[in-house]
């Protein structure tokens, strides 16, 4: 029985030898894609769009609060209320639509991040099939304690030539 437990304690090492690791990094694959490229194009667009459409609504609501403030007093009451709740009114669509400006433009960037990361996620699985890998991990994720560089393949550029990456 100890004979046994001695060889396979002998074996364990040689087979660890055997299997293949590698590591990418993210953060350096990412940004040079061209649909990151035009994904940031688009979202600074969306939110230039949205900036505007704030703006004329600030701007409305600018507006008739100047002319109501001029003309309060000469208001009867039943028009100084619907003017006051026009003006309540307006001032809460504003803020409703900041709000859904900032969910549509965060919903955007990410399901624009996520298609870019299933690319990403679909050659790296590519690789490790191809290259045989038994593990391969991100080491821009900030997770992984430690990754020993020198026992693991770095596929990074491997990455970015299967993504067109120059």
């Amino acid at each position: 029985m100890k004979k046994i437990l001695i060889a396979i304690l002998m074996m364990a090492p040689m087979s660890l030898c055997a299997q293949k690791f590698a590591h990418f990094n993210t953060a350096d694959i990412i940004p040079n894609m061209k649909e990151y490229t035009t994904a940031q194009e688009e979202m600074q667009s969306m939110q230039k769009q949205y900036e505007d459409d704030m703006k004329l609504m600030q701007d409305e609501l600018q507006k008739k609060s100047e002319e109501y403030q001029k003309e309060q007093a000469n208001l009867l009451d039943n028009v100084r209320q619907r003017r006051e709740q026009e003006l309540n009114d307006l001032y809460t669509r504003l803020q409703q639509s900041y709000q859904d400006n900032q969910a549509a433009l965060q919903k955007a960037q990410s399901e624009k991040m996520s298609a870019i990361s299933e690319k990403v996620l679909a050659v790296v699985k590519k690789i490790g099939e191809e290259g045989g890998y038994v593990y391969i991990v991100d080491t821009s994720a900030g997770v992984i304690p430690y990754v020993s560089t020198t026992l693991s393949t770095d596929i990074t550029e491997q990455v970015k030539k299967e993504l067109g990456i120059q």
